[in-house]
């Protein structure tokens, strides 16, 4: 091989710094290389990760193996004793041409493959300019990082440091380039992105910072958020929803479970009738809004009856995308020195769960035949609806923002056909 490839787990944060980091490797003049950059958010991501640099060694014997990322700032000493790897940089090291340019040689020590520091004295996040972002129509924009909250099951507070904000100048110039580059959907994300502003002078919320975008840049067709926390949301943003079209009827919400003791011992920081509140809230605002969510089965503690009111939890706010994550003990977590349920039970909840999520996203497709929507089309034959609805797109060319009439489903996608001559 020749040049930078980069492999990509995890959240769209990791997408996007993914193409920072293969700027900042070219810049650096880096060359016959390949970047891992990891999630932690489980053991089985971690464990993928591993799998995927043996496989890259194997078909790359020559190569250099550049491993980064959450799992790399968490676990560098396991990833630096793999014989398959060169080097390992942290979360902060893997965002700069330096890093790249002091990479060290083939073949030294464990010691000497390590490039990471500590998370915890970050203090800010600089803003990175990139006008493109390979594979997606959608561009993703880093508005924040890190994570001030404890959640006791979350190891990635230690993978990604406490919680800062890129100035909102930074970010209005960085949707500018990517506007300008052609994209027609920006989506903000960061690992608290709600927590946005908090340490910035006046602390501006990430409400107000989408009506910034979307009042200086008039071009920008379709503005997104990748995930929420829903006792953050401040009233810009419940504004957005009610008033701006360009603002997408999608909310990811990071919910974890339905059951207010379990939320308890997550040391989430609402319950469950915040959380029906909420939806409740932005349909009445917004009626086409559709949700999405995080859940973890299987948490410690968690009896028949508390699994049961995540279920109902997803039924009764209507989640249509439900992310199950069946829990995984993270090492130096609160919650893995909790009393643990067996492993297959665990996984017998997830994927009741996974089925309860099935059938409520059914629901959500049966209520979208017969109506008609605008699509942001892909490159692969697939589109997204605005309220994220996945749509089977033919013939139609990708970052095109189409009209049509929702005629069916198949159960994993709607089926369409043209509405409209003209696409916009």
């Amino acid at each position: 091989m020749s040049g930078v490839e980069v492999i990509t787990f995890g959240c769209r944060l990791n997408t996007y710094e993914s193409e920072v980091m293969r700027a900042e490797a070219e810049k650096a003049g880096l060359n016959n290389a390949i970047l891992v950059n990891t999630c932690a958010v489980t053991g089985e991501a971690v464990r993928q990760a591993r799998q995927a640099i043996r496989r890259a060694r194997r078909d790359n014997p020559h190569a250099r193996i550049i491993v980064t990322g959450c799992a790399a700032q968490t676990e560098k000493q396991t990833f630096a004793e793999m014989a398959e790897v060169d080097a390992v940089l942290g979360n902060e090291e893997k965002l700069t041409s330096a890093s790249y340019r002091a990479l060290p040689d083939f073949g030294v020590s464990v010691e000497e493959k390590l490039r990471v520091n500590d998370i915890m004295s970050v203090r800010a996040t600089a803003p990175q300019m990139i006008r493109h972002i390979d594979g997606h129509v959608r561009a993703f924009i880093q508005v924040q990082n890190g994570c001030d909250h404890r959640c006791t099951f979350c190891i990635i507070p230690y993978g990604r440091g406490n919680s800062r904000s890129v100035p909102m100048g930074a970010v209005v110039s960085q949707a500018r380039n990517l506007v300008e580059s052609g994209y027609r959907e920006i989506v903000l994300t960061g690992v608290d992105a709600t927590s946005y502003g908090a340490d910035l002078p006046g602390q501006p919320t990430l409400g107000l910072l989408a009506k910034t975008l979307l009042k200086q840049i008039p071009e920008i067709c379709r503005l997104r958020l990748s995930s929420i926390d829903s006792i953050e949301a401040d009233q810009h943003l419940m504004d957005l929803i009610a008033e701006e079209p360009r603002f997408m009827p999608h909310l990811h919400l990071s919910l974890q479970h339905g059951d207010d003791l379990i939320l308890k011992r997550m040391k989430r920081r609402h319950s469950r009738a915040d959380a029906i509140r909420f939806v409740e809230d932005v349909r009445r605002l917004r009626p086409e809004t559709s949700f999405g969510a995080d859940m973890i089965a299987g948490f410690p503690t968690e009896t028949e009856a508390m699994f049961e009111n995540a279920v109902n939890l997803a039924e009764e706010a209507g989640i249509a995308y439900v992310h199950v994550f069946p829990y995984s003990p993270r090492p130096g977590t609160p919650a893995a020195r909790m009393p643990q349920l067996d492993r297959a039970l665990v996984k017998e909840r997830a994927a009741r769960l996974r089925l309860a999520g099935q059938k409520l996203y059914q629901s959500h497709l049966d209520t979208m035949v017969g109506t008609r929507q605008w699509l942001l089309v892909e490159n692969n034959g697939l589109a997204h609806t605005e309220n994220f609805t996945l749509v089977a797109a033919p013939g139609l060319s990708p970052r095109n923002l189409v009209q049509v009439a929702i005629t069916g489903h198949n159960g994993k996608h709607l089926d369409m056909q043209l509405a409209a001559a003209d696409a916009a």
